[in-house]
C-alpha cells in the first residue's frame, strides 16, 4: 500500500514538472524555436486544428521561424492565427512561406517575463506540496484504519518529504535556467 502511494505521488509530481517544462517553453526568449508555435490553433475548413497539422514549421535562422502551409489557401489563415496568438509576433508572408521574425526583447519585457516564469514556478511548487499533503493524509487515514503501523507512516512521510524536496529542487533548477536564458542578450 505504501509503495503504491509513493509511486502514484511520484508520478503525479513528475507530471507537474512536465507541465511546468511545457509552460516555460511557451515563454519566449530572444532566440527562435519551433516549440513557440506549438499551441497555436488554425481554422482549417471549419475545424480548429494545431498549426503543425496544416504547415511545416522550421527554423530559417536563429531569429526567424518559417511556416510553410501545405495549401496555398492556408497562408493568410496561418498568418492571422500567429498574429492573433498574443505572442507579440508579427508574421510576414514571402512567397509560400510565412516568416515569423523574433523581435529583440527589451529590458523591461525581460523583467516581466522573469516575473511570469517565477509565478509559473511557484504554481508548480504549490502543486507538488499539495501532492505531498494528499499523500500524508492518505497515510494518516491508513493508520486510523490500522492497515499500517505508525512507524511505517513516519518512514513513508519522510520518503514523501524527500520526494517533495527533490522535485522542488528540480523546479528551482528549471527556473534558474529559464531566467538565465531570458537575461541573455
Amino acid at each position: 500500500m505504501i509503495s503504491e502511494l509513493r509511486k502514484s505521488t511520484e508520478d503525479r509530481m513528475k507530471k507537474s514538472l512536465d507541465s511546468l517544462k511545457s509552460d516555460l517553453q511557451k515563454i519566449r526568449t530572444g532566440r527562435a524555436h519551433t516549440g513557440l508555435l506549438d499551441h497555436i490553433q488554425v481554422d482549417y475548413y471549419g475545424s480548429i486544428v494545431p498549426l503543425s497539422q496544416v504547415a511545416n514549421v522550421t527554423l530559417i535562422d536563429s531569429r526567424t521561424i518559417g511556416v510553410q502551409p501545405w495549401e496555398k489557401k492556408m497562408i493568410p489563415v496561418v498568418e492571422k492565427s500567429i498574429r492573433d496568438a498574443d505572442l507579440g509576433l508579427n508574421p510576414a508572408t514571402s512567397g509560400e512561406v510565412v516568416r515569423v521574425p523574433m523581435p529583440a526583447l527589451t529590458e523591461e519585457r525581460r523583467k516581466e517575463l522573469i516575473k511570469v516564469v517565477r509565478h509559473e514556478g511557484e504554481s508548480a511548487k504549490v502543486a507538488v506540496r499539495n501532492l505531498r499533503r494528499d499523500a500524508n493524509s492518505a497515510l494518516k487515514d491508513a493508520v486510523k484504519a490500522k492497515t499500517i503501523s505508525e512507524d511505517d507512516e513516519r518512514r513513508a512521510e519522510d520518503d514523501v518529504q524527500k520526494l517533495t524536496d527533490h522535485y522542488v529542487a528540480d523546479i528551482d533548477k528549471m527556473l534558474a535556467t529559464k531566467e538565465a536564458e531570458l537575461l541573455q542578450v
